[in-house]
């Protein structure tokens, strides 16, 4: 699964990147995902929502197994 999550974060990153920001995957534990939002994510007062509304839900459409990500950062 940990090949399959950042398969898709690989395909949400250039988004991230476009703002000046980016998003690490840090570990995936029982089927909550754990990321690190970087550089304009890390500050932005939007980042709860292009974590829950951008790659939470990217992620569980791509992945249904996975039950929501968090932002250990």
């Amino acid at each position: 699964m940990l090949e399959k999550v950042q398969n898709v974060l690989n395909k949400i990153r250039p988004m991230l990147q476009k703002d000046g920001g980016d998003v690490e995957l840090i570990c995936i534990d029982n089927k909550i995902v754990k990321v690190k939002l970087q550089g304009a994510c890390a500050g932005c007062p939007m980042s709860q929502m292009t974590l829950k509304n951008g790659i939470e839900k990217i992620l569980k459409e791509q992945i249904p197994e996975i039950e929501s990500v968090e932002n250990i950062g």
